[in-house]
């Protein structure tokens, strides 16, 4: 065998990996070829290589900073269907690389189609940063192509399109992973903390947990307006339908780190339940230890703007019954946060008076609280035995994924996991909608004997968009 062919590098094990024949590959070869101490861990042959879909205030201010701080990794391709934050994205990315120190500069490609990025083979994983309408099939589609994925919560505009998703995922192999970062111990410790001591019972047996959202408003100017040049908005609307252009319906042309307008569009997402509710309904069911179910029974009321452009839910109080007679209240009255309550008493967990962005609502009442607090102390301090439940333990959520990509392991927020919170999150909001109770078979993911409920288990998607025309799937 000749030099060339023996020098099989460890980008080529990541995409193999990627595709489910990591396992064999490794044992046969990649420990005795070019191991990672001949060039040193952060050579080229080392790298991760990335492609980032979307570039707004989530990919500038969190995920590409998270991302780019490894040594290892180089994000080499942006895509977005607005030229002039495509522009802006592949310009970011250079001066950050070259901020850096770098000794070479780097030339970041452009794509106005992601699909064009995806087909990019230098490109081994996607952090996929675009409203909530275009994630799960993009997620779907780099899953098919065998790129690793990174996907901003939550995981899907309906339900049906969490489960394709997840279920593309599985088949694939790839490595996924949610943006639900408060399960990392960096920057909020107090999460993963809080749930090893409710799983582990400090507070006795758990009866209730208690889910606090902050809220939108209503507003937005519903004026049609012509079409900015540098967007291309068919796409940018995707499976969903065709309604008119105003700026308030997108996103700002001239301020990139603002809230965009479709986060309040009931179009595009279904308000702060799955913005903030992808967030702590997550932790309350890691909590709970029914990541990988749901709820039985969810009842709930909401109001929702009748005028102005932006539609989705105001005011809320959702209840849902979970195994063991284990209840959820999620309201926007109560404060921002998760707080579990057992027999022998409670714990109370939050990021303080903090938003996801700095754009974003803050907690109820606007007033800072603590962001870890129990009902004694003492319970705080309790020390976990050797023999006791020891929950997933990750550093940092991007760096988590990174890591996985490298060592084949699990992520900590899994596709499975993610599409369970979601479906949860999804659940409250359909009984917000129908304001009246709904009985969910979390088996088949459907609701019992109720027609109306379960047509709100998809949307219709307008072709050629939507997870119903991936190719491959």
């Amino acid at each position: 065998m000749d030099r060339e062919n023996k020098h099989l590098d460890r980008r080529k094990f990541i995409k193999q990996a990627a595709t489910g024949s990591a396992a064999l590959f490794a044992a046969a070869a990649f420990p005795s070829i070019v191991p990672s101490s001949v060039f040193g861990k952060n050579a080229p042959s080392n790298r991760i290589h990335i492609g980032q879909i979307g570039f707004g205030r989530i990919a500038m201010t969190h995920d590409l900073p998270e991302v780019m701080k490894h040594d290892y990794v180089r994000v080499i391709g942006v895509a977005d269907v607005d030229s002039k934050r495509l522009a802006q994205g592949k310009a970011w990315i250079e001066k950050y690389y070259a901020d850096k120190g770098g000794k070479s500069s780097i030339d970041v490609k452009t794509y106005n189609d992601y699909k064009d990025l995806l087909a990019n083979t230098d490109i081994d994983a996607i952090v996929i940063s675009t409203p909530d309408h275009w994630h799960a099939q993009p997620a779907m589609e780099a899953a098919i192509a065998g790129k690793h994925v990174y996907l901003q919560k939550p995981t899907a505009l309906t339900i049906k399109e969490g489960r394709m998703m997840a279920d593309a995922v599985k088949k694939t192999g790839i490595k996924f992973q949610l943006g639900s970062q408060q399960r990392s111990v960096s920057p909020w410790p107090q999460f993963h903390r809080t749930c090893e001591l409710v799983r582990n019972g400090r507070i006795g047996t758990l009866k209730r947990v208690i889910v606090g959202l902050p809220g939108d408003p209503a507003g937005g100017n519903p004026a049609e307006m012509p079409i900015p040049d540098n967007l291309n908005y068919d796409m940018w609307l995707g499976s969903t339908p065709m309604v008119p252009y105003t700026l308030d319906r997108v996103h700002s042309q001239t301020d990139i780190g603002s809230r965009p307008g479709w986060l309040r569009c009931e179009q595009f997402g279904a308000g702060m339940i799955t913005g903030w509710g992808s967030h702590h309904i997550d932790i309350a069911h890691w909590g709970m230890g029914t990541e990988l179910s749901g709820p039985l029974e969810a009842e709930g009321r909401a109001t929702f703007p009748t005028t102005g452009l932006w539609n989705v839910h105001g005011d809320f109080e959702v209840e849902m019954l979970y195994p063991d007679n284990v209840v959820m209240q999620i309201s926007g009255a109560n404060p921002n946060g998760v707080r579990f309550e057992g027999t022998e008493g409670w714990i109370f967990v939050s990021r303080g008076n903090v938003g996801v962005t700095a754009s974003d609502p803050t907690a109820a009442g606007g007033k800072e609280h603590e962001s870890f607090k129990a009902s004694d102390p003492k319970i705080l301090q309790s020390e976990i035995g050797p023999n006791e439940i020891k929950l997933y333990k990750s550093p940092e959520q991007h760096t988590n994924w990174l890591e996985c990509i490298k060592d084949g392991n699990q992520t900590i927020s899994h596709a499975e996991i993610a599409h369970r919170s979601g479906s949860a999150c999804l659940i409250a909001h359909t009984a917000m909608k129908l304001g009246r109770k709904l009985y969910w078979n979390a088996k088949k993911e459907k609701y019992k004997k109720d027609k109306e409920a379960n047509n709100l288990l998809a949307r219709d998607q307008r072709f050629p968009y939507g997870t119903e025309y991936v190719k491959g799937r």
